[in-house]
């Protein structure tokens, strides 16, 4: 082939694009990856604000797919921060000789898939073309930073800053006045430690979001002993869960309106004190009754009350609505934080943001003057990074078009009229209502062994059909409407993006989705029409 044509063109660097890259190589494909970034890392590369960190323990958000990897790699903390995951991937692209076909700086602006040809021109910045028969999408489900429309953006003469396009060199708050806008995940990690360094922060918020502490802390040794004595066997196990993590915690198989409620409570108690996202798991239907939900929506906003010492502000912060609809956030002291005399909570559901201002922002008709506005509002989740690149399939259809009134998958893996397209934890798939490291390893390893196939038997390409696609499309609906998730705004149904159709994104539940695809793989993919040049 010539240096421009490979068998595959990988988008992204990170984790997704980092495993595909060292699976398809290892299956003897050519293939190249472009990044955005610098470095590896993805999501990671880029998410740099102060108090980053997954939310997901740091021996299960890691690979499996290595043994040798698993036991040499030493973790720090239950719960990774930033600059240890990112040495991760560092470490994982050295190990495995990875970054001689990664093309660092480099952004993929365009696609369109040649039907004559069967293969994807890939356009990338600074100008460059390379030609290949597969394309797929490691593009990531939270790397498209959205940034809010204000006027005034312009006018303001401090800094501006979001959290997931933080810059490299840190932002020096030390004795500044700073505005954070936004308390999801990243806000609830970003205002405690910024409230330490600042002279004073004003955390405008829109919508509270439960938060349950994270418990964090240095990694016990022995349990890394322990852990990495059987992690075949952890491994297995979580993806057996919901949500493919989780395993050290007990999952309850009763209704929450079954019990006594001093049982309910005595299970939450227990929960609270072990921290983390084993707290909704100890009944069945806190996720799929309001009654049931109820009870742990409580225990919450009684938590909160106990422990924000100003009632007024403890009710701001209280959510209105269920408990779970929304990605349950982990803190670290984030309540104690508005007890500190230098935090103010400015409570914007009723009067937005009006404009910003040379010296600060406008609400409510108030002028709050800072230095530094921090943008925490989260991103064009799933779907943003797919559709700013300019992706055409056959008869030149855009696939920005083609999901108009929301993203369209089969498996969250193909799209009808997109033959040989891949999209890595799309939008149909577990992908974030799963340990997102876990739903990588499934994808890579399914459109791996799926590229084999073809290869073996001569076929030049695979596509979704419409009658599957549309099948599929229904079933996550359904599936998600047998829950409370879709009851109410939130970024799993792109509620976060003025403009953005409100489709609720993500298929739930993880063990029954690789059964699914395992099946699909098995019918010679059932699904798919799989066609000869």
């Amino acid at each position: 082939m010539s240096g421009t044509e490979r068998d595959a063109v990988v988008v992204g660097a990170g984790f997704g694009g980092l495993y595909m890259l060292h699976r398809l190589r290892s299956a003897g494909f050519s293939t190249i990856a472009f990044e955005a970034g610098g470095d590896v890392g993805g999501t990671w590369y880029w998410n740099r604000y102060p108090g980053a960190r997954c939310d997901v323990e740091s021996l299960e958000y890691s690979y499996s797919f290595s043994p040798e990897l698993e036991q040499e790699w030493e973790w720090t903390e239950r719960y990774p921060a930033q600059p240890e995951i990112l040495r991760y991937a560092e470490h994982v692209a050295d190990r495995f000789e990875l970054r001689h076909d990664i093309r660092f700086d480099t952004r993929v602006v365009a696609a369109t898939f040649d039907e004559r040809a069967s293969r994807w021109l890939v356009r990338t910045e600074p100008d460059g073309e390379t030609s290949a028969r597969f394309l797929v999408m490691a593009t990531g489900c939270l790397s498209s930073a959205n940034l809010p429309r204000i006027d005034g953006m312009d006018s303001f003469a401090g800094r501006i800053a979001h959290t997931g396009r933080w810059p490299h060199e840190g932002i020096d708050l030390r004795a500044k006045r700073v505005a954070v806008v936004g308390t999801g995940s990243s806000g609830v990690q970003a205002i405690p430690v910024i409230a330490e360094e600042a002279a004073e922060l004003f955390v405008f918020q829109r919508t509270p979001n439960y938060s349950i502490p994270a418990r964090n802390g240095p990694l016990d040794p022995d349990l890394q002993r322990e852990i990495k004595a059987h992690y075949r066997e952890f491994r297995a196990a979580n993806r057996l869960r919901p949500a493919g993590l989780g395993a050290r915690w007990p999952i309850g198989d009763q209704s929450a309106l079954e019990v006594p409620d001093e049982d309910v409570k005595r299970d939450l108690e227990e929960r609270w004190r072990i921290g983390g996202f084993a707290f909704l798991s100890g009944f069945t239907d806190f996720l799929k009754n309001r009654e049931a939900n109820a009870k742990a929506a409580e225990f919450v906003k009684r938590r909160i009350r106990e422990i924000v010492r100003d009632p007024t502000v403890a009710e701001r912060l209280s959510p209105k609505q269920v408990i779970g609809c929304k990605r349950l956030c982990l803190d670290t002291r984030y309540f104690e934080t508005f007890n500190r005399p230098n935090v103010h909570l400015v409570d914007v559901s009723e009067h937005p943001i009006e404009r910003l201002t040379p010296r600060g922002l406008v609400a409510g008709g108030r002028e709050y003057e800072v230095d530094v506005i921090v943008f925490a509002t989260g991103y064009d989740a799933m779907t943003g990074s797919l559709t700013r690149i300019d992706v055409r399939g056959r008869n030149g259809v855009a696939l920005r078009d083609a999901w108009s009134a929301g993203p369209r998958t089969y498996l969250g893996l193909g799209v009808a009229g997109f033959p040989n397209l891949f999209t890595m934890t799309g939008p149909g798939s577990p992908s974030v209502l799963a340990n997102v490291i876990v739903a990588i390893e499934q994808h890579v390893e399914w459109i791996a062994d799926c590229l084999a196939y073809l290869r073996s038997r001569g076929y030049a390409t695979i596509e979704a059909t419409v009658e599957a696609q549309d099948a599929w499309v229904d079933h996550v609906n359904a599936v998600a409407d047998a829950t409370l998730y879709p009851t109410c705004n939130s970024w799993y149904l792109g509620a976060n993006v003025p403009g953005k159709p409100r489709v609720f994104m993500p298929l739930i539940g993880f063990p029954p989705y690789v059964e699914k695809c395992n099946e699909v793989a098995a019918k010679d993919y059932e699904g798919f029409v799989l066609a000869r040049a």
